[in-house]
């Protein structure tokens, strides 16, 4: 928990004013997901209602907030820096830059071709590319999905903390510590893909203006309105998401597994869906 920076500051789901409707229907819900959720985590109040944190907070044009007491934050640099120290240590060589264009299976083995046209062959192959995937398997029922983020610069003093979910978990926002300085953090957000389909259903990396400017209105109207805020930098990532919500864990053939569709939700399930995955591969 240390070296990953856990935090267990709870998740937030926000709702603007004009979704009263949607609000009152997840609220008469939580005592059914309390109950299904008891028995698994050991807390028969993981979901509760939290309105009067709004004013806490300090959001803007925000009427109600349900609270999940069971969800937590990482770092997820520090995340992938562990996996990779402790796949060193069990003998696990990554190499990186290498793009694989194909695999074919062939006489027992699986032959994977690089961009750069060489070949190596394997024994067994687990693509793990998620959204990226139908590059290597085109029957796959997995879509590759934009989402574009920002970060801002470091905020003192910032009332918000923990992981908060708005517009039907479409846009995601976070709050990060600052290293070294106490009581400093920056505000992480992203999302907004369902404002423009066409454009986000792709693999490709970067940023367009319609949804850049909806993550800064939403930046500094809702989440840290009337106040100062400077924007770091920009990136985006590719989701793996498809027509179920649920990953596929699956042998495609006697030589080849994926383990890909996290559906938005790697770094939740990533580990899990990981261990799932190298079980399955290995017979």
């Amino acid at each position: 928990d240390q070296a990953l920076q856990y935090r267990p500051y709870g998740g937030f789901e926000i709702f603007k004013k004009e979704e009263q409707e949607l609000f009152e229907k997840c609220a008469d819900s939580m005592a059914y997901f309390n109950r299904r959720l008891a028995p698994i985590i050991g807390n028969s109040a993981v979901f509760e209602l939290a309105s009067d944190r709004v004013k806490t907070f300090r959001f803007q044009g925000i009427s109600h907030i349900i609270h999940n007491r069971a969800e937590g934050q990482i770092n997820t640099g520090e995340m992938m820096k562990s996996l990779i120290d402790l796949a060193e240590k069990q003998g696990v060589r990554t190499f990186y830059g290498i793009p694989i264009k194909s695999l074919e299976e062939t006489s027992g083995k699986v032959c994977l071709t690089t961009d750069q046209g060489w070949e190596i062959m394997a024994g067994k192959v687990l693509v793990a590319t998620n959204g990226f995937a139908r590059h290597l398997l085109p029957g796959l029922d997995v879509t590759p999905a934009r989402n574009q983020v920002l970060i801002t610069e470091p905020i003192d003093n910032l009332p918000i903390k923990g992981a908060f979910h708005y517009d039907r978990g479409y846009f995601y926002f976070r709050s990060v510590e600052e290293r070294g300085r106490p009581g400093t953090h920056r505000i992480l957000l992203g999302g907004g893909r369902n404002l423009s389909p066409e454009t986000e259903t792709t693999d490709e990396f970067g940023q367009t203006a319609l949804i850049k400017n909806a993550l800064a209105e939403l930046l500094e109207n809702v989440i840290y309105p009337n106040q100062k805020v400077n924007i770091d930098s920009w990136w985006s990532g590719i989701l793996g998401v498809g027509g179920k919500k649920k990953p596929i864990i699956e042998m495609t053939s006697d030589q080849v597994g994926v383990a890909v569709r996290l559906g938005g939700m790697g770094v939740a399930i990533g580990s899990q869906i990981g261990r799932e995955a190298a079980r399955m591969i290995t017979g």
